[in-house]
């Protein structure tokens, strides 16, 4: 897409030689959302740089040979020493720099880190602005007073297919929303060129004529000789047409737009970095394709361009003075100018003044003392050491951990407590007195329920951010915490508890934003379940957060049921991601139903399975004669009713059976995945077993998975699974009802996961087939039921 980055040239460089400062002791360094499409750009200067290769130009869009390529676009999983931010989802970069302009206030307000020398900058398209996300949090910036953020907003005009307002005028309609929400606007309309003609313009008819042609037809200006543009701009109105008779056709025609007038932009970037009590964007008026000529300047198929003939190659070289022969551009060559052209030496002198390269991404030495195990916090009950017969909920017991971590002196003032105005819901009201709410300006008021030890404060050191009914923006938030070790050297935990439907479902974008950012922290759905949210209905409840989850490579994803289970996931998270250095995150479900929790069981298995994915957790004998014991898989809540149903089959029909904790399908697969791909390509070495497969080695089923998720999340360890596996879900739409009625609706209960087990016995012949008729009625199941994935 060379045409975006024709169009934003000046826009660059000029920040690039003057403005964007890079991380040094003394300097925090700027932030830069560079727009993906301008991607070519950005490699164009590091080349210059002698940061890349003629290699590494070679194979753009070729990552995988040796030696490596350059990613299409801003990528810091696939370039880790160079990106930052993936900004090609169009309306992320946006939408993430607003939060991450906040974030750094809130270090800087909670005494973390002292970043008020950085500046958060985003360069986005006009076309881009059509995303929700792009706008959709401009009052939070405004509210803030974000003067150190700068968006630069390149209005070539014209999006993928056309005109992004060919009937309209997008720069005064943005204007109008950016003023509207409180930003300072600077707008670059036109180069210098023009300023004469604007100074001969006392009566305003030159601008008024500016004002009536709509954007579609500056478009058409744009490929039209000068001829046709004196006819028909200023032609339109004799006392314009009298104010460009001493000038040429020629010069009419090359005559520039705003954006590229480096003397402009830099006027409008001193501007908006002098600015203070709110954000800044500057709109820039542009060519789309500027300077390809006939190969794509302006018109509408310049986004798909992706090369130029040898005319129009030789157009460019003449166009911008180029010392490259007619017979050396016949190969394509990369220019290049000598180490001590002046060129060469004014471009590294800019950078070492402005504190290195941008963009470039560092790594993170900085290490956290982790507390262990055996730190009093996981023994908080009802953790490792249960409950002791009181009843709480998962997402309880996290806010136990969460609280817990908070109060710990060595990795306290780093957790990050993220929630979108859901924390009464979650039980964590708690943490509001307790950390305080980050507010900016503190607290003007005095809260209506200032008597209660959980009183709603808020505090310009507050520790939790309280984001609103709003999703997208607390990802951003998450995103700008769980990035700070790599652009600011600083560890930072956030903990984001969300309504688990509006997750993955809702801001997955965002989240694969995340992983390809290399975020480390943890994505907490709170009040998860299928049938354990039961009031809620439709669209609340979530059974699929954790079949989403399996496309994030770097997210490691658990189902807890116990206490003691979320416990040992946390504290070896919080090992892998910030003793380790491990570049992952995670998500775990929670769940609102109360219960006992017990605790941690006394054997070496447990903690490993826990973290595998999966430990047996109690066993009932076998009964007279019995030869075949089933398993029964519970994670979650649902585990319970998998403990039930072992209870069930014990005293109704003296089967003994096992029932396992499976707290990981997602990870058991992946290291199922990991030894079939060594297998797969090792033939003549010795086999490699996951630990599923050890785990089940001997083990005779049937195999019963049942949980509060669709049967895809179990079902994804099949292939790697013995015979007879028979797996439950919550498939199909959910209900308000009671906990028990959806149960039974989606069948995951303790009859039908019994009823499961006796079917799967009768499979492998030991059980009388001729008796289930009987027990079904017997478990009150009804055989005609519609299937609930259809209801």
């Amino acid at each position: 897409h060379i045409s975006t980055f024709a169009s934003s040239a000046t826009l660059y460089e000029v920040a690039q030689n003057h403005f964007f400062h890079g991380r040094t002791g003394e300097h925090t360094g700027d932030m830069v959302y560079f727009q993906g499409h301008a991607s070519p750009g950005m490699y164009s200067r590091a080349f210059l740089e002698g940061r890349l290769s003629e290699s590494h130009l070679e194979n753009f869009r070729r990552e995988l040979p040796a030696g490596g390529g350059l990613s299409s676009y801003p990528h810091p999983w696939l370039m880790p020493d160079f990106w930052q931010f993936p900004t090609v989802s169009m309306g992320l970069g946006p939408i993430c720099s607003i939060y991450h302009a906040r974030f750094l206030r809130y270090l800087e307000h909670r005494g973390l880190l002292d970043t008020s020398k950085s500046r958060v900058w985003a360069f986005l398209g006009d076309g881009e602005c059509d995303e929700p996300e792009s706008l959709g949090a401009l009052t939070l910036a405004s509210r803030e007073n974000l003067d150190n953020l700068t968006w630069v907003i390149n209005c070539n005009l014209q999006r993928l297919d056309g005109p992004v307002r060919g009937n309209g005028k997008i720069i005064q309609e943005l204007e109008a929303a950016f003023r509207g929400a409180g930003w300072n606007v600077i707008k670059v309309i036109w180069g210098t060129d023009w300023d004469p003609l604007l100074d001969a313009d006392v009566n305003g008819r030159l601008v008024k004529r500016m004002g009536e042609v709509v954007d579609g037809q500056y478009q058409k200006y744009t490929v039209s000789d000068g001829a046709y543009i004196r006819g028909h701009f200023f032609g339109a109105d004799p006392e314009v047409l009298k104010m460009v008779e001493h000038l040429s056709d020629h010069f009419l025609e090359i005559i520039r737009r705003g954006g590229h007038d480096p003397e402009k932009v830099y006027a409008a970037y001193h501007a908006a970095i002098s600015h203070k009590g709110a954000p800044t964007v500057i709109l820039a008026k542009t060519v789309k394709g500027y300077g390809l000529g006939e190969a794509g300047e302006g018109k509408n198929v310049a986004h798909n361009q992706k090369q130029v003939n040898l005319d129009g190659l030789k157009q460019f070289r003449n166009r911008f003075h180029l010392p490259i022969s007619d017979a050396e551009i016949e190969k394509l060559p990369f220019y290049k100018p000598a180490p001590d052209s002046p060129e060469m030496k004014y471009l590294r002198e800019r950078r070492e003044a402005l504190g290195g390269y941008v963009p470039q991404r560092q790594t993170c030495t900085e290490k956290l003392d982790i507390p262990s195990l055996d730190d009093k916090l996981f023994d908080a009950k009802p953790l490792l050491s249960g409950s002791d017969g009181a009843e709480g909920s998962t997402t309880f017991a996290l806010g136990t951990i969460v609280r817990g971590l908070i109060r710990h002196k060595a990795i306290g003032p780093r957790i990050v407590p993220i929630i979108p105005d859901e924390a009464r819901t979650f039980g964590m009201e708690g943490l509001f007195a307790l950390c305080g709410i980050y507010s900016s300006k503190g607290q003007l008021y005095e809260p209506v329920d200032a008597s209660s030890t959980m009183f709603y404060k808020e505090a310009r050191n507050g520790q939790l951010l309280e984001e609103g009914i709003n999703e997208a923006g607390a990802m951003g938030s998450f995103i700008a915490a769980g990035s700070t070790y790599a652009n600011l050297g600083l560890n930072m935990v956030p903990f984001y508890v969300f309504y688990s439907m509006f997750g993955f479902q809702r801001v997955g974008d965002l989240i694969w934003c995340a992983a390809d950012t290399r975020v480390k922290g943890f994505l907490c759905g709170g009040t998860s379940g299928r049938t354990t949210l039961n009031g809620e209905g439709l669209q609340h409840e979530d059974g699929h957060s954790h079949l989403i989850a399996t496309t994030v490579p770097s997210l490691r994803s658990y189902d807890p049921a116990w206490g003691y289970e979320l416990a040992v996931i946390v504290q070896d998270g919080l090992r892998r991601m910030y003793a380790e250095g491990e570049e992952i995150f995670y998500y775990l479900s929670v769940y609102n139903e109360d219960y006992a929790h017990p605790p941690i069981p006394d054997r070496p298995d447990v903690i490993e399975g826990i973290l595998k994915g999966m430990y047996r957790y109690s066993s009932t004998d076998s009964g007279n004669g019995q030869t075949v014991r089933p398993q029964l898989f519970g994670s979650g809540t649902i585990l319970r009713e998998a403990i039930r149903a072992q209870q069930l089959l014990k005293e109704k029909f003296d089967i003994g059976c096992d029932v396992w904790s499976v707290t990981s399908y997602s990870e058991l697969r992946r290291d199922a995945m990991d030894c079939q791909h060594w297998n797969d390509l090792h033939p003549d070495q010795p086999r490699r077993t996951s630990y599923l497969e050890r785990t089940l080695a001997g083990v005779q089923g049937p195999f019963i998975s049942t949980s509060d998720n669709v049967r895809l999340v179990a079902d994804q360890i099949r292939e790697w699974m013995p015979a007879n596996y028979i797996v439950l879900g919550t498939d199909g739409f959910g209900r308000s009802e009671t906990r028990p009625e959806l149960r039974r609706h989606f069948q995951i209960d303790a009859e039908c996961t019994a009823w499961a087990a006796l079917r799967g016995l009768a499979n492998a012949g030991a059980f009388d087939a001729a008796r289930l008729p009987q027990i079904l009625q017997q478990l009150g199941i009804d055989a005609e039921k519609i299937n609930p994935l259809n209801a």
